[in-house]
């Protein structure tokens, strides 16, 4: 059985000696890429609740550290490297005034033995930035930092702030492969191949890496997920259930799992669905949480092969009257007459021509949308009436031709 191991932890419970090995590059963020965390961090700040703006402050995560597990306490850093150097290089900031311990982990380099020392004694090794590539960076990024911290009303308090963020807000995916995995070609995979970890392969992860479930268990899973993945391939089941281009979703089982976690659309927290997830975990049986996720894909599936509601569902999600999150929700705790009779509702909504005279004065530049939805929604059912055995209404190339695409 496998012995990875997938979990969220907070920025504080990051310990140990992490070695960047010879195949990555050093470290090359820049000060804006730095000051972008930092802000993110200071903005979970609740200014408005009083004097202690740590007071209903907001959660954050951070993007995953993959690593691979050499010794007790010793990982071989896969990705993650320049986040988990930044996050070591504020705790040296915060350390130099005062407001917490020494970071509880340090950096290693394979073949740059001399930045790990320089790393470790930042502060007094800034003047010798321009003695190597690393060393250049490194001393920009915490300059960067301090300049940052500087610039705030009052700096100590804010970096005290920011130690009790990354202990109680700020949180890491840690995803800690297989011991057998080979760490370059993984590397090579997520950065060279220009393939980052999506919500969905964590998800994914999280339950083939578990020692809560057996092998034959996981094997079935990792097989009915590569199934729903084939069936969403599918583009004309596909574009019923979405009008978002497949070319935007690295996986297209990110949609169910978006859909369970009731993602916002729009929401740009990355991995707001595989936190969804971590969090169920900890409640329900592992075993549970994925025959939810599959009983999520098998009522899209047979909504797609319903006559009836792939043509009333389909007209609402192509109009853009309803969202597939909406037209989701409402279905939950009905039966299948009531929530036929809500599609009708909300089908009749769209349109709304009863007691209202102003269609007679529509005009295409004025009210293209209105009129567009009108004759959508009478070529929609045209099709559905004309009965089960007629063509089905290819929503598919209705929106390639709409898109532009």
């Amino acid at each position: 059985m496998s012995n990875a191991k997938l979990e969220t932890r907070f920025v504080n419970e990051i310990e140990g000696k992490f070695l960047v090995p010879s195949y990555q590059r050093g470290y090359r963020w820049n000060e804006n890429e730095v000051t972008r965390l930092l802000d993110d961090v200071y903005n979970l700040l609740n200014f408005n609740s009083g004097k202690n703006p740590l007071n209903g402050s907001k959660n954050y995560c951070l993007q995953p550290i993959v690593v691979k597990k050499l010794d007790d306490n010793f990982f071989e850093v896969i990705d993650g490297q320049q986040r988990l150097t930044t996050l070591f290089l504020i705790y040296k900031y915060i350390f130099s005034k005062g407001q917490c311990d020494e970071p509880k982990f340090i950096l290693e380099y394979q073949t740059r033995i001399t930045s790990a020392d320089f790393l470790q004694n930042i502060e007094s090794n800034l003047s010798d930035k321009n003695n190597y590539i690393d060393f250049y960076f490194m001393a920009n990024a915490y300059t960067a930092i301090k300049n940052w911290f500087e610039m705030k009303k009052d700096s100590r308090k804010v970096a005290r702030y920011f130690d009790t963020l990354f202990a109680d807000n700020v949180k890491i995916i840690w995803y800690e492969v297989d011991d057998t995995e080979d760490g370059n070609a993984m590397f090579t995979r997520l950065n060279i191949g220009k393939i980052p970890l999506t919500s969905a392969e964590l998800v994914k992860a999280m339950f083939l890496s578990s020692n809560r479930m057996n092998g034959r268990k996981q094997d079935e899973i990792a097989l009915q997920w590569d199934n729903i993945e084939k069936e969403l391939h599918n583009e004309s089941f596909w574009y019923f259930l979405t009008n978002n281009l497949a070319k935007n979703y690295q996986t297209r089982i990110d949609l169910v799992l978006d859909l369970k976690s009731e993602k916002i659309l729009g929401n740009r927290e990355k991995y707001f669905t595989f936190f969804y997830f971590d969090e169920l975990s900890k409640e329900k049986d592992l075993n549970e949480v994925w025959r939810e996720i599959v009983q999520t894909f098998l009522t899209l599936k047979d909504w797609y092969e319903n006559h009836n509601l792939y043509h009333k569902i389909g007209y609402l999600i192509a109009s853009r009257y309803k969202n597939l999150s909406e037209v989701f929700k409402e279905s939950q705790g009905k039966t299948k007459r009531q929530f036929f009779c809500k599609l009708d509702d909300f089908i009749k909504s769209s349109v709304a021509l009863r007691n209202d005279d102003s269609y007679l004065n529509w005009t295409y530049e004025k009210d293209r949308e209105k009129i567009q939805r009108l004759l959508l929604l009478f070529n929609v059912e045209s099709v559905r009436q004309n009965g089960e055995m007629s063509q089905w209404f290819p929503f598919d190339k209705f929106k390639f031709s709409t898109d532009g695409s």
